[in-house]
Parts: structure tokens; C-alpha cells; sequence
């Protein structure tokens, strides 16, 4: 069995990531293989829209026929089990390289038929991490929850099964806020949500990556 975790974020050692590593906690715990990549690592791009895809009889019909640094790990995620994406939400969606990756992992499975249907080769398990500053209500204001649920609609679509999604709110954006200047928030509260709810949210992302195992047995 084995889990992929997917860190949409430019920093190894913060929210987004330390959460999709909880997630590969529980999965381990369940017997699987883990492994986790950071995009930002990675020299790759998005769609380019070549249409390699979806070409009647071409040799690249169902995969992505682009070839770059993200070409392995699109590899990798097909022959895995569970897959579990993680994103900070910037601008009211998750980052550039986490967009990027999903035009290149959903893409060549969606067929352009009526209805849309999948050509994924088999069903994987999948998880959506999202961190952000907002409160839950501010993201429901904001309407991030049409984000959250387009998101979970394509990769069921795609991979076959309902995902799931963990979202970890109103977070501490940097360890010292002394150092830069950010007035929007109170870094008292900040620290207060860091040592209290985030690690509630930390046990939700082991218990994630746990079911997340469990389903691709």
C-alpha cells in the first residue's frame, strides 16, 4: 500500500506542510508506504493545452504527453493507493504550483464525452489539506467552500471516490511577528491558536491519512 502526499506549498516546515506529514503519520500506521513532494522542488508547469491527451490513437492518449519535472511524480501517483493534497489558500485559492499540478493530474483522465466521464486506469483514495489565515466564517463569507467542493468534485470524478477534505483555520502565519509587518492580526491570538487548536488539527490529518489507508487496501 502506499500514500502520496502532495505539499502545494512554498515552505517545508510550516501549516501545510507539518499537517500532510501527520497524515503520512496515520497512514504508516496502517501499514503504508509514504512518501512526500514538495512542488516547489520541482521545475514544471502546467497544462499547455497540446491536447496529447485526448488524441484518437496517439501515443500519449490518457496521460499527460508533456515531459518536464513533474512527469515522474504524475507517474508514481497513478500506482499509489491514496493520494492526499495539501495548499495553503493565497488570494482566495490555493497556490500556482498546486493549480499547475492538478491541470496536469486531472486533465488526461477527463474525457470530453457526454457525460464527462474518467479513463484513470484505477480508483485512488484522495484527501485535500487546505491551510489559511481566515476564520471559518471569513471563509465562508469569502466563499471558499465552492473552492473546497469543486475541488472534491473533479477528484471524485476522476479517481472514483468521495474525498476528503480538512481544512485548518485562522493559522499563525510566521513564528515572529515582531519581525514583519503584518497589523492585520493579532499575533496573541496567533500563538494561542498554534498551541491550542493546531494540534487538534494535526490529529485530524493523522486520522485522515489513517481512513486514507484504510480505503486503498
Amino acid at each position: 500500500m502506499k500514500v502520496i502526499a502532495i505539499n502545494g506549498s512554498p515552505r517545508k516546515k510550516w501549516n501545510t506542510a507539518t499537517l500532510l506529514g501527520k497524515a503520512l503519520e496515520g497512514a504508516a500506521a496502517q501499514g503504508a508506504e509514504t512518501e512526500l513532494v514538495h512542488l516547489y522542488d520541482l521545475d514544471y508547469k502546467g497544462c499547455v493545452s497540446c491536447f496529447a491527451c485526448k488524441t484518437r490513437g496517439g501515443k500519449s492518449y490518457g496521460t499527460c504527453g508533456f515531459t518536464d519535472g513533474l512527469t515522474p511524480v504524475l507517474n508514481r501517483i497513478i500506482e499509489a493507493d491514496a493520494l492526499i493534497i495539501g495548499s495553503p489558500i493565497y488570494f482566495g485559492s490555493v497556490t500556482g504550483e498546486t493549480r499547475s499540478f492538478l491541470e496536469r493530474l486531472l486533465f488526461p483522465y477527463l474525457t470530453y464525452t457526454l457525460p464527462y466521464a474518467s479513463i484513470a486506469p484505477k480508483q485512488i483514495a484522495t484527501g485535500f489539506i487546505y491551510t489559511m489565515n481566515v476564520t471559518d466564517e471569513q471563509s465562508t463569507t469569502y466563499g471558499y467552500e465552492h473552492l473546497f467542493n469543486s475541488h472534491a468534485r473533479y477528484l471524485q470524478l476522476i479517481f472514483g471516490q468521495q474525498p476528503e477534505t480538512l481544512c485548518s483555520f485562522d493559522t499563525c502565519q510566521v513564528s515572529d511577528y515582531s519581525k514583519v509587518l503584518i497589523e492585520s492580526f493579532d499575533p496573541v491570538h496567533k500563538a494561542k491558536r498554534r498551541e491550542e487548536v493546531f494540534p487538534q488539527d494535526c490529529q485530524q490529518a493523522y486520522d485522515l491519512g489513517a481512513r486514507l489507508a484504510g480505503k486503498g487496501q
